[in-house]
């Protein structure tokens, strides 16, 4: 009986010591990849940042310039994407939280909504280049603002919904005790429970699109020159990083290190930025 449970004791520390071996070995291995990428791009982009980056516009070939067009097509795109779809997203997942739990209807957003999270990206530039820029006539920043804002609206609509869930339910029912209209109750109590980890869900939103490049491709294309007109094709970084690295020329492919180095660094401070919300947001 004792050799019995000596050869079960050592049948499976050998497993337990073999599963926690793979998976350090498959930790090391993802971020050993992780690091080559980021070094990468960091050893080819640091090199290339001067002043000229911010101030000159993308350039002929064979000359230099910056990224000074790319930088504000891409806030203007983003932000345009944030103010259409925030809103929207945030309303909707407080009717899911707020009205629609246990309702058929609710569960049927629920799921063309997490369909919505998982599409791939060139579909969405695809429906906006059918709707938008094909009736139009032309490519333009507005229809690439807009398929960002498509993208952006799961992620918050989704984040919203599940951070007014967790908000206890004694808490409305004592601001409804208590008198408070339905609307105020959600404003007041609700909201302000969950406030941060909507944040948390915007920002991360914003993150996931700041580096879309297929969408805009189909939509907002890209222009040489400065423009903050939405309405005709203009600069963004994902765009410039996707051609500029292609191209045979080194100064291009200098500004494409550059703008992906610029980009990861933004991607960077956004979840960081979340991550300090999260830790803030948990309990003492």
């Amino acid at each position: 009986m004792k050799l019995i449970n000596n050869a079960r004791y050592l049948r499976r520390r050998f497993w337990n010591v073999f599963n926690l071996s793979m998976s350090i070995v498959a930790t090391l291995f993802g971020l050993f990849w992780l690091i080559w990428i980021l070094w990468t791009t960091v050893r080819n982009g640091a090199a290339a940042i001067n002043i000229h980056l911010f101030t000159g516009d993308t350039p002929a070939p064979g000359s230099m310039g910056g990224l000074r067009n790319a930088f504000v097509g891409s806030l203007l795109m983003i932000g345009v994407a944030v103010l259409v779809g925030t809103p929207v997203g945030i309303l909707a997942g407080t009717w899911l939280a707020e009205f629609a739990q246990g309702k058929r209807l609710g569960s049927i957003i629920r799921f063309f909504n997490d369909i919505l999270l998982s599409a791939p990206s060139i579909v969405i530039g695809l429906f906006i280049y059918a709707i938008m820029v094909v009736p139009m006539g032309h490519f333009s920043g507005l229809a690439g603002a807009f398929s960002l804002a498509i993208l952006l609206l799961p992620v918050v609509l989704r984040t919203t919904d599940e951070m007014l869930t967790m908000v206890p339910g004694t808490m409305r029912e004592a601001a409804l005790a208590l008198g408070a209209p339905h609307w105020k109750m959600i404003v007041q109590i609700s909201y302000r429970a969950a406030r941060s980890g909507i944040l948390t869900g915007i920002l991360l939103a914003i993150a996931r699109i700041s580096g879309e490049t297929a969408p805009l491709l189909f939509t907002a294309l890209n222009n040489q020159f400065f423009s903050m007109n939405l309405n005709e094709p203009i600069a963004n970084i994902p765009v410039v990083i996707f051609q500029f690295a292609m191209s045979p020329y080194h100064e291009w492919q200098d500004l494409a290190w550059v703008g992906a180095l610029m980009a990861t660094f933004a991607v960077l401070v956004l979840s960081l930025g979340s991550r300090f919300l999260i830790k803030d947001r948990s309990p003492r």
